[in-house]
């Protein structure tokens, strides 16, 4: 599913504007060849606004891949050049009018991003700044992006020796990007993490943008979030060290983890708790207890005591195996055919409410199952309950009377102070804050939540029925029936091993 995730993209191979300079060219009506760069990158370039429309069928809902945001929304369609030879794809990142009001800014940072070209960066290449109209061109990454391989595979799960793979290439794009100047990454996570025609990893070159107007250099809820950054709200170098740390995490675990709950299951020698449970031993003891120390120095609260790009790569590069073996292999992507039907399955009464939209049957299903399903979800020590835990769980309970009295703005709030203190994480609450958002007309933020509540818990069908309903809000249909069929396999399966 490519919603609410930035995902980027291979480009065109000739034809085109200006070639890459040492600055922004003069302004341009016409439109003129360009060069071809190394690895048959096409050099950075200006677009016309006519160009891009005609790429997207006037920016059709149907070329729509990606949405996110709220104070920064924005929008990423795939299309393709119609005067370009090969026709390849390529991803187009359309802001609203606002979110660049200086077009000098965003033409120079653009310039500035284009220069990068790198076999690890979804690399940027081109522009449009046309009136109000702030539009990316960048290469087409047709794989999915790490969240979905990692937290939403529906085939198979990422096997270790790909995790090891990615967490190198990732570092080596960033080591890349310091090299040349531009160490500063905004919002590092598992939804920038790119996969390429060959299933080889790649970096989405939109974090290295400077934040627009409205942007947010976190989109991410505070636990996740580097401490240095609540103090001057800032993005430094080491603060991109951490959120890599977050991203080797979610390698390591196979789940979205708050920092401090996993540096104290680290401290206490818990490693093996916080492992994936889906590679069931198919990994190396030795060499993930390197990558959990790795992430654990990421993680410091001090930057300066964290690693810097090169010791990334130093320390993850004796830990790859299995170099012969190509990325789309060990991802399990078919090559040149289409993927198999998805098969269909009964529903239950939440997957029936679901499928009819019901949104009030839904909330009575979700009153009544309760807690239930957060069990195992959370691994806390006797030290995590705090007053701060106490406060936290009467948030939660606050929440609850609410969403029990369908006072949803109210549960709303309380839910999120329950979320934004990160000591645990329940599947539940998001699933609940997520119908909460889709009664009160935010199905972007349902969709969200209902995407997190899968990765805390991946097969739990509440979470794959809520992203349905969700997804049917935002007229994705397909992806949509989908998704509740997937759900409902989900459910199938359960009921057949009796839980």
């Amino acid at each position: 599913m490519g919603c609410c995730v930035s995902t980027f993209l291979k480009g065109p191979d000739s034809s085109h504007h200006k070639q890459t300079g040492n600055g922004p060219p003069p302004s341009s009506n016409g439109a003129a060849s360009i060069g071809v760069g190394a690895g048959g990158v096409p050099d950075f370039a200006e677009f016309s606004l006519a160009e891009l429309k005609a790429a997207t069928n006037n920016f059709s809902a149907d070329f729509i891949v990606s949405e996110s945001g709220e104070k920064a929304p924005n929008v990423v369609y795939k299309g393709r050049l119609q005067n370009n030879n090969n026709r390849r794809w390529i991803a187009i990142k359309k802001f609203t009018k606002l979110a660049w009001p200086d077009p000098k800014q965003f033409v120079d940072e653009a310039w500035g991003v284009g220069k990068l070209r790198h076999k690890r960066l979804a690399n940027l290449i081109g522009y449009c700044c046309d009136g109000d109209e702030r539009l990316l061109v960048a290469e087409y990454m047709p794989n999915d992006i790490l969240a979905k391989h990692l937290f939403h595979w529906e085939n198979q799960t990422i096997e270790w020796a790909m995790r090891l793979r990615v967490a190198m290439y990732i570092a080596g794009a960033l080591d890349y990007c310091s090299s040349e100047g531009r160490p500063l990454y905004h919002d590092l996570n598992a939804y920038r993490v790119l996969f390429d025609e060959n299933g080889d990893p790649r970096l989405s070159c939109f974090g290295l943008m400077k934040n627009s107007r409205d942007g947010k250099s976190y989109s991410t809820n505070l636990a996740y979030t580097p401490p240095e950054y609540l103090r001057h709200g800032r993005v430094t170098p080491e603060s991109v060290i951490f959120s890599f740390g977050t991203v080797l995490l979610d390698l390591l675990s196979g789940k979205h983890i708050p920092p401090g709950h996993a540096l104290d299951m680290i401290r206490g020698k818990n490693i093996l708790l916080l492992m994936d449970s889906h590679l069931e031993g198919n990994f190396s003891s030795e060499e993930a207890a390197v990558v959990f120390d790795l992430a654990s120095r990421c993680l410091q609260y001090e930057p300066r005591e964290r690693p810097n790009t090169q010791d990334l790569v130093a320390t993850l590069a004796p830990l790859q195996n299995k170099s012969d073996v190509p990325s789309h292999v060990m991802l399990g992507i078919p090559k040149l055919e289409e993927a198999p039907p998805t098969p269909q399955h009964p529903l239950s009464p939440m997957g029936d409410a679901c499928a009819r939209m019901d949104l009030t049957a839904i909330h009575q299903i979700l009153v009544t199952t309760h807690y239930r399903d957060d069990e195992g979800t959370n691994e806390l020590s006797f030290q995590e309950w705090t007053q701060q835990m106490r406060d936290m769980l009467e948030a939660r309970k606050r929440g609850d009377v609410a969403f029990r009295d369908k006072d949803f703005r109210t549960a709303i709030d309380c839910y999120t102070q329950f979320i934004d203190v990160g000591t645990m994480v329940s599947p539940t609450v998001y699933a609940r804050r997520s119908l909460c958002h889709l009664l009160c007309d935010q199905p972007d933020a349902a969709l969200r939540d209902a995407m997190q509540a899968q990765c805390v818990y991946p097969d739990w069908s509440t979470a794959f029925y809520m992203q349905a309903v969700a997804l049917a809000k935002l007229d994705m249909h397909k992806d949509a029936a989908d998704m509740l069929n997937e759900a409902a396999a989900l459910e199938e399966k359960r009921q057949r091993g009796g839980k």
